[in-house]
């Protein structure tokens, strides 16, 4: 009896054994597995993360801000269009193109390589030779200054396939910048977008209500008499007035001073909605930040101002040689005027559109028709009220007016446009 009550217990003490080292085993096994996937799972994440700390571009010294592998498109002859870039089908082609947003990207950095020997087209025309293995850094700031485009077209020749073409947007690092580790791959360093256009424009309309302000209240009756569109519009103008009889006063001068902050601001404004300017595009162009457009403000005020004054000396001129002395004081006067009224009115009307329809599409013709009816508005009222003052045969005076008010018109367009 004994003997089978102690195998019984030899018996429940090798089970409670067994058990423990079963327990033993799994936690083993457990902690192991454990160990190995939080290795796993730390050493991808480092290894994420070195990725995204890695700069692209030139010795790396830019953050990836999009990349266009999958943006490629290849011209297809049947379809006779582009479509979109597939290994499968498009391996040999050798030009691959894509589509840059411009106006979105401002301030970043177009990146361009190739593995081979290629060519850089940007709108179908050639730009440069892309060297093996060189990065191109083009700044879309100076892109979009020069082409005046929401976006362009680029097209990368080179050795066929898509790894030997690389194409970004980028974004330089700062010498002082700490590196900046990111889990979530949806995420992008951006910078903070900035409105210098925006506040520019603001702070113009400002300094215009300003100047303006100090005009009328300390030249009260020439305020008046420039803005007066029942005056401007009579064809008996008074000569005796010291407004005309002394162009060139400190009065006159002010107010010719002050139509060329409204032409400058008006430059700036058609400027900031990427339009052309000037045809040359090599004009108004520098750093963009609110400092340079101050200081552009000041000099197309310097320019216009410069220009009205030469205006009444081609006048001076051209009626010596007409021998029209006489109504040179009122023709410059009537030029001021109607400018100051028209270019006030404009500058006031842009800027309420602007404000109140943010997302409106500026055209040239928006700007440009308006701009020549008055120029032949003013036109035909010069006309009617030298006729009015001078006994002088039309063709005289159609030759005089096309000298100093036709062909002055038509050089500004060939230039502007």
């Amino acid at each position: 009896m004994s003997d089978l009550v102690n195998e019984r217990m030899n018996i429940g003490s090798r089970m409670k054994l067994y058990c423990v080292l079963y327990q033993s085993l799994i936690r083993s096994f457990t902690y192991s597995a454990f160990s190995a996937s939080l290795f796993l799972f730390l050493g991808t994440g480092i290894s994420t993360a070195q990725s995204r700390t890695t700069g692209i571009g030139p010795e790396g010294r830019y953050y990836a801000i999009h990349d266009f592998r999958d943006d490629f498109q290849v011209y297809d002859e049947g379809a006779k269009a582009y479509i979109p870039y597939i290994i499968e089908q498009h391996g040999n082609q050798t030009a691959l193109s894509a589509y840059i947003d411009l106006e979105s990207n401002r301030h970043y950095s177009l990146l361009v390589s190739t593995r081979r020997d290629g060519y850089l087209f940007i709108n179908a025309a050639l730009k440069r030779k892309l060297r093996a293995d060189h990065w191109q850094v083009l700044s879309i700031d100076s892109l979009f200054r020069v082409y005046r485009q929401p976006e362009i077209f680029l097209t990368i020749y080179g050795a066929p396939g898509l790894d030997d073409k690389r194409l970004f947007i980028g974004y330089p690092k700062s010498a002082t910048q700490k590196q900046v580790i990111l889990g979530d791959d949806n995420l992008s360093v951006r910078p903070r977008p900035r409105t210098i256009y925006d506040n520019f424009l603001s702070l113009g309309l400002l300094f215009l209500l300003a100047t303006h302000a100090y005009l009328f209240t300390f030249y009260h009756r020439a305020f008046q008499r420039f803005y007066n569109l029942r005056d401007l519009v009579s064809l008996r103008a008074q000569e005796e007035s010291f407004l005309i009889n002394r162009p060139l006063s400190s009065t006159n001068n002010l107010f010719v001073l002050n139509l060329s902050f409204v032409i400058a601001y008006l430059i700036i404004f058609v400027q900031s909605r990427n339009l052309d300017v000037f045809a040359s595009r090599t004009l108004l162009l520098g750093e963009q930040h609110f400092g340079w457009l101050i200081g552009e403000f000041f000099l197309v005020s310097g320019v216009a101002f410069l220009s009205l004054i030469g205006k009444y000396a081609l006048l001076e001129v051209m009626g010596g040689l007409y021998k029209l002395q006489d109504i040179i004081h009122v023709h410059y006067f009537k030029i001021v005027q109607s400018s100051l009224l028209f270019f006030t009115v404009l500058a006031l009307f842009l800027a309420i559109i602007a404000y109140n329809a943010p997302t409106i599409t500026w055209a040239p013709n928006l700007l440009l028709l308006p701009l020549i009816g008055f120029y032949i508005a003013r036109l035909m009222l010069l006309y009617l009220v030298i006729r009015s003052l001078e006994p002088i045969k039309n063709l005289y005076l159609f030759s005089y007016l096309c000298i100093v008010e036709l062909i002055p018109l038509i050089i500004g367009l060939r230039f502007a446009l």
